[in-house]
């Protein structure tokens, strides 16, 4: 007797990126009972060319949000013969944007391979997380074996400061803020060590973070 247990095949390049947040190439009809069970409420998709028809139909009845950034769309409108071998950097902030709110939770972030575009913007996260430069590229070459050189200096000179903090931060980032927050915090309070003669002196670093960032200064930014 032949059995009807639901088989589920993730889409190619499928991956958790953090908790429910996802990546993958766009999703097949053959995925859509895959993608039922991540119970998705946002589906970023980074593609120039038009979403398959199936998949925004897969949207609309589970009720998904299916986005395409606007820096994108207009990019489309502007070079309507020319394939993006880039993201705009400002589609790359929207999708950050809405990456970090958890109003839009659980997301998957696509593209049509899930190589090239999502790894784009995956690193630019990473970057957010005060990642190593090493470590965010050997995620992308793990997604994305073929080497677009213009893509890791994209995420290498991306200026992190672009991006704000959504009023509904979701939870995993809201965890590393805190944490780095503490981690400055008890540096401007250490003291340098002095001689018993002399005032204590402040130490020259304490008024500052040991390096730039998004995540250093003001609570508007992350």
């Amino acid at each position: 007797m032949p059995s009807t247990r639901t088989r589920y095949f993730p889409p190619s390049n499928f991956g958790m990126v953090e908790e429910d947040l996802y990546r993958s190439s766009v999703p097949k009809l053959v995925n859509f009972p895959f993608l039922d069970t991540l119970q998705l409420r946002t589906i970023i998709y980074l593609s120039q060319d038009e979403p398959p028809n199936n998949l925004i139909g897969f949207c609309e009845e589970q009720k998904i949000d299916y986005i395409q950034p606007k820096a994108i769309l207009d990019s489309v409108r502007n070079h309507s013969q020319t394939k993006l071998s880039t993201l705009p950097e400002e589609a790359v902030i929207q999708s950050l944007d809405m990456m970090l709110d958890s109003r839009h939770y659980p997301v998957l972030v696509c593209c049509r391979l899930g190589r090239h575009k999502t790894g784009t913007v995956i690193g630019c996260l990473r970057k957010l997380q005060r990642w190593s430069l090493s470590s965010i590229f050997a995620e992308y070459h793990r997604f994305a074996p073929d080497t677009r050189p213009q893509n890791e200096q994209f995420i290498e000179l991306f200026d992190s400061d672009l991006v704000t903090q959504p009023r509904t931060p979701v939870r995993w980032f809201t965890i590393l803020i805190e944490a780095h927050r503490e981690v400055i915090e008890s540096k401007s309070t250490n003291k340098l060590p002095t001689a018993t003669h002399q005032p204590p002196q402040p130490n020259p670093q304490a008024s500052k973070p040991a390096s730039s960032s998004l995540l250093d200064a003001n609570p508007a930014h992350i």
